[in-house]
């Protein structure tokens, strides 16, 4: 099949593409946050908040995009001409994927835009909420005893045996489509943090600090902001002691399974596996990896909060827990960028974004 009309887009028409399908795909806030850059001894410290994006965290800007892009393959269409109302294709497969809760989310709300299905496989550690949450997109979830990288093989497995295309934010192979649409789709936030620090009149970083799961958003954002931040332009890829999938396979120079349980506070961090076109993207930008501890993952969200932050989970403010901890050594003079990659959890809005 010709699939010229889905060749990659650059990051403002992957915006624009998403804007029209909702304005909580607007532009996120970039705080600036003089109080916690004075207490962790930085001359500033930046903080961008993906907790309010739509659905409540950076992964519904991959998740959907590249499930959107994959059903419009599927029915030899653009996006544009998957969701036109009148003249919406019948009989499209099911997406299917793995998730710690958010990519899960995202993958759902693409097929409910598209009117298609979707079935995400979840592991037992995910919390009920979560779980909750995909099932008021319209979505099927399939426990799975084990890890979330138990929950990848499965969802991998229901792809290939039935009509299903399998939406991952992990593989393999370096040219995976799906994988490639899902960190461009991350890439929307290197643009805007471009534009923000700019507008605002803020000197460039020096040091981008950003946790990992698997790897796509550290990917996405070292390839988005390598050629943008100021000297020494450090790339600091920040884990949880208990699932450092990234360290270990950029220390073994390919990809790992990392043993275990990978029981972690930050929950969305719970992966064993890197994804492989994410780790040959943050070896080509010589990121470095620090991991951080269990204590050092609950004391980030109030340090966030307490000096002006926006409220969130451990998973959100890991970036933040990586610089906390001094796991690298830091001048008075640096200028620090995190990311808090997804809102505290708000039971009171279970399909949409927090807002507050």
């Amino acid at each position: 099949m010709n699939i010229d009309f889905l060749s990659p887009q650059n990051a403002d028409d992957i915006a624009a593409e998403l804007l029209r399908l909702s304005p909580d795909y607007a532009a996120t806030p970039l705080h600036d946050l003089p109080a916690l850059a004075a207490r962790l001894g930085v001359a500033q410290l930046l903080a961008k908040d993906e907790g309010r994006r739509r659905l409540g965290s950076f992964k519904s800007l991959g998740g959907t995009y590249a499930g959107l892009r994959a059903l419009a393959r599927a029915a030899g269409r653009d996006v544009a001409g998957l969701l036109d109302p009148g003249n919406r294709p019948a009989g499209l497969p099911a997406l299917v994927c793995a998730s710690d809760g958010n990519h899960g989310l995202a993958v759902a709300s693409a097929a409910r835009f598209a009117g298609a299905k979707a079935r995400i496989f979840l592991h037992g550690g995910v919390p009920a909420l979560r779980a909750r949450r995909i099932e008021a997109q319209g979505a099927e979830i399939v426990w799975i005893a084990g890890t979330y990288d138990d929950a990848v093989d499965a969802a991998a497995e229901a792809a290939r045996r039935g009509d299903n295309i399998l939406v991952a934010d992990v593989a393999g192979d370096l040219t995976d489509p799906v994988v490639n649409d899902v960190m461009a789709g991350y890439g929307v936030i290197a643009a805007e943090l471009r534009r923000q620090v700019g507008a605002a009149g803020h000197r460039r970083p020096t040091h981008l600090f950003v946790q990992a799961g698997v790897g796509g958003l550290a990917a996405a954002l070292a390839d988005g902001l390598r050629d943008w931040l100021a000297a020494p332009a450090g790339v600091i890829v920040v884990e949880p002691e208990q699932a450092p999938c990234v360290a270990a396979a950029l220390a073994a120079g390919h990809i790992v399974q990392v043993p275990g349980r990978l029981e972690t506070s930050a929950e969305m961090l719970s992966c064993g596996t890197a994804s492989a076109p994410a780790l040959e993207v943050l070896r080509k930008h010589g990121a470095r990896v620090v991991t951080v501890s269990e204590d050092a993952l609950a004391e980030a969200p109030r340090l966030l909060r307490d000096h002006g932050g926006p409220a969130t989970t451990p998973s959100g403010a890991a970036g933040l827990a990586g610089v906390a901890a001094r796991a690298l050594d830091l001048a008075p003079d640096s200028r620090v960028m995190v990311i808090v990659t997804e809102a505290e959890l708000d039971r009171s809005a279970p399909e949409g974004r927090r807002h507050s």
